[in-house]
């Protein structure tokens, strides 16, 4: 219980301090409603904070976080799909002018897949049939040249420039994307060094930001 005693603290603390210097904003946002000045697809590891990380305030980012900051492919089914329907809200309803896919150094997801302890091929659990989404990331990267390190981070990387693919292959974001409605941007966070990286597609590498 002390763990949740202490997260009821930070509430308190939260009420009498941080709500009290937003309470205006907040109230704004409950009248008029949220215009987010960007969506971010991070992943929910505990140890990367987009909001923290990006400085900014309540209402703007509209946030996903699943594991690995993926985004699957198109799909027009029945399914359940969290993340397309978080997408196709913010972009359709919200008109989100810009799109990130923030990944992370060491992410966990990332590394189950690089060392097999997530079987792609099995899809009898969440976790695998989520993970094959970045299947080909690992495949299409070069382990020969790299240590585990290097590997782990290439693979995080082109697993970013997968989910952009992806999310090309969604009709509405590709239709705003080419009328120049919305641009995408894939980041690379790492949290151990404090640096945030860009992909530039001209250069075709992760820049530091």
């Amino acid at each position: 219980m002390s763990e949740i005693n202490s997260l009821i603290k930070g509430y308190h603390a939260y009420r009498t301090v941080d709500y009290r210097r937003d309470e205006a904003l907040l109230r704004s946002l409950a009248e008029k409603g949220q215009s987010p000045k960007a969506m971010v697809i991070s992943c929910c590891d505990s140890r990367v904070e987009p909001s923290a990380v990006l400085g900014t305030i309540p209402g703007d980012l509209f946030m996903v976080r699943n594991v690995a900051n993926l985004v699957p492919p198109f799909a027009a089914d029945s399914k359940h799909h969290g993340t397309s329907a978080a997408l196709e809200f913010a972009i359709t309803q919200l008109e989100i002018p810009n799109l990130i896919i923030m990944g992370h150094a060491m992410c966990g997801g990332i590394k189950a897949l690089i060392d097999g302890s997530v079987d792609t091929e099995d899809d009898s659990t969440f976790i695998s049939n989520w993970m094959s989404i970045a299947k080909d990331a690992k495949n299409n990267t070069d382990c020969c040249k790299q240590n585990k390190e290097e590997f782990q981070r290439s693979v995080e990387q082109a697993s970013i420039l997968n989910s952009l693919k992806n999310l090309m292959s969604f009709p509405f974001v590709k239709e705003r994307v080419e009328d120049g409605r919305l641009e995408l941007h894939g980041w690379y966070f790492d949290f151990s060094s404090g640096e945030l990286f860009g992909y530039d597609e001209k250069q075709d590498t992760f820049i530091n930001l």
